[in-house]
């Protein structure tokens, strides 16, 4: 099979491609996704997802209280697996990777972890916080994205980040 713009060209479908990117984000697909092994066939570049991060607590449902009730995750699961674990999984809204909290799940100390995460609008995530009595940063416009800043009870700090806007690319620079 010959690759062609990033496809592998003769499959008869886009799976072979990866997703489409195009529309969502103005970006073109490139060879940069597959690679060679050995001078070997073309084959697509492995596929990795995070899934879950832990968050070290003192007080899990305080803490679950403030993720689910004013952060606005949402509470996937819940269970005391044995008297020394406690697995509480916690996901943002929109995302495909959770939090998990609870004893036995981390060695961190409370309030050592910091995590980043994207949301379309910087502004309306600081407004949705503030609405729900979360202290927030004020909006923090950089050349990288604009950020706004919060901590969960214990000190975790997160980065929340509005990515820049991408301008199209230009068919010269295909």
């Amino acid at each position: 099979m010959a690759e062609s713009g990033g496809c592998l060209a003769g499959t008869g479908s886009r799976d072979s491609c990866g997703p489409d990117l195009s529309a969502e984000r103005g970006l073109k697909l490139s060879a940069a996704l597959f690679h060679t092994v050995a001078g070997g066939p073309i084959v697509k570049a492995m596929d990795w997802k995070i899934e879950l991060v832990p968050v070290p607590v003192s007080d899990v449902d305080a803490s679950k209280r403030f993720y689910v009730d004013q952060v606005g995750f949402n509470a996937d699961f819940d269970e005391r697996i044995d008297e020394t674990l406690r697995f509480v999984q916690l996901t943002p809204p929109g995302s495909a990777c959770s939090v998990v909290i609870g004893p036995g799940t981390t060695d961190m100390v409370p309030g050592t972890q910091r995590i980043q995460v994207v949301v379309p609008s910087a502004a309306d995530a600081r407004q949705h916080l503030v609405d729900h009595g979360v202290a927030a940063s004020e909006i923090t416009p950089l050349d990288w994205g604009t950020f706004v800043y919060f901590s969960d009870p214990d000190g975790n700090q997160w980065s929340l980040q509005e990515l820049p806007a991408i301008p199209p690319t230009l068919p010269s620079q295909l």
